[in-house]
């Protein structure tokens, strides 16, 4: 029961030691083991590996590809135009006790790095003007952007894998000022189309009158031609039935006359006994009609 009692401790010392002496680096990380903050060792494989408990610990550091999105800076380019922009960066750990003594951590290294990119982005795109940076020409100002950057990276134990602009915006005044020249440009472009189609109905509302009034002026020509033609029809009829009886036609014609003369109205028509009106008529006595 002694031994137990004294082994027992002894075990769970001993494996306490044992679990405090291992670590892991997994393939994602790279090891630095530090002795009182002095660095001893770079592990950057993956697999198990020992340390001195209690003496000794451990600091991981990603050795991946890491992204960087840097805060949107403004940035005047040599025409005087403002620009917003907002870019990123991929980097990567390459050296990681030279990381661990300049900046100590992740944290500090994407602050520092933020820094250092937006005053590189400020010093080469602040030699162009708005036009080339909103053209193709971009992509040779990044490369000039990421060697920049680079150069002070290396100081980091950092390497620059790659930079981009994700946005370029105006500042909010200036796409205020552009949205409203672009609304007046669109303004005035719709008076001029609402213009040409008001001149163009115009004249389509012009060549159809004339169109109309040709055709009645022509609908109006044949009618009085037909109505001419009918007219000499009718009185070449009645010149031939003037001609094959002109009393019986003389007397049809005055009958008309009598019809259209004496019936309705009140006027009252006086004439001579002896008028050639009244041939038919007689020659005694004064006739005086009234128009019933």
């Amino acid at each position: 029961m002694n031994l137990k009692k004294i082994f027992i401790p002894i075990i769970v010392v001993l494996g306490l030691i044992a679990y405090l002496s291992v670590f892991v680096v997994k393939e994602v990380n790279q090891a630095i083991v530090l002795q009182f903050g002095d660095p001893k060792r770079i592990i950057t494989q993956p697999g198990l590996n020992f340390k001195i408990p209690i003496i000794q610990n451990v600091v991981f550091l990603d050795k991946r590809i890491l992204n960087l999105d840097t805060p949107p800076e403004e940035v005047i380019a040599s025409d005087q135009k403002r620009l917003i922009v907002d870019a990123y960066a991929r980097f990567k750990i390459v050296d990681p006790l030279k990381f661990y003594i300049s900046v100590g951590n992740e944290r500090v290294a994407r602050s520092r790095l933020s820094t250092i990119i937006n005053s590189r982005i400020r010093s080469v795109l602040g030699k162009q003007r708005l036009a080339v940076l909103l053209s193709e020409d971009r992509i040779k100002q990044m490369s000039l952007i990421q060697e920049g950057v680079n150069t002070e990276a290396e100081n980091f134990g950092i390497i620059i894998v790659d930079v981009r602009i994700k946005r370029a915006d105006l500042p909010q005044a200036n796409s205020e000022a552009i949205f409203q020249r672009m609304k007046t440009e669109r303004q005035r472009e719709a008076k001029e189309f609402r213009a040409r189609g008001a001149e163009m109905a115009v004249t389509i509302t012009s060549t159809a009158d004339k169109e109309v009034a040709v055709i009645l002026a022509n609908a109006n020509k044949k009618s009085e031609i037909m109505k001419g033609e009918g007219d000499g029809t009718r009185n070449k009829i009645f010149a031939q039935a003037f001609g094959k009886d002109p009393q019986f036609f003389s007397f049809y014609r005055a009958m008309q006359a009598y019809e259209k003369a004496l019936i309705g109205g009140d006027t009252s028509l006086i004439l001579s006994p002896d008028s050639d009106f009244f041939k038919f008529f007689g020659t005694t006595g004064v006739i005086k009609q009234k128009k019933n």
